[in-house]
């Protein structure tokens, strides 16, 4: 009875491993089966100190294309002080 219930345990182990390597190498490969996380955001780059910024959390100056982003005042203050 005691090997019988090893057994199980065992082999309910390989299939759970088993699984969880296929889901993270399907995952890995780009297929989700939720129809996928958030949208992902483009990030632009800070003119002065060259970080990488998301637009919506970033500090603005200008508008439309001419647009730059700043990952801080201090950045912005520096940008303003070349033109």
């Amino acid at each position: 009875m005691a090997r019988l219930i090893l057994w199980i345990i065992l082999i309910v182990l390989v299939v759970r491993a088993f699984s969880r390597l296929a889901r993270g190498v399907l995952e890995g490969a780009g297929y989700r089966r939720d129809g996928g996380g958030p949208p992902g955001v483009a990030l632009v780059k800070d003119p002065v100190c060259g970080v990488f910024v998301a637009p919506g959390q970033a500090l603005a100056l200008g508008s439309g294309r001419d647009a730059k982003f700043f990952c801080s005042e201090r950045c912005r203050q520096a940008w303003r002080a070349r033109r």
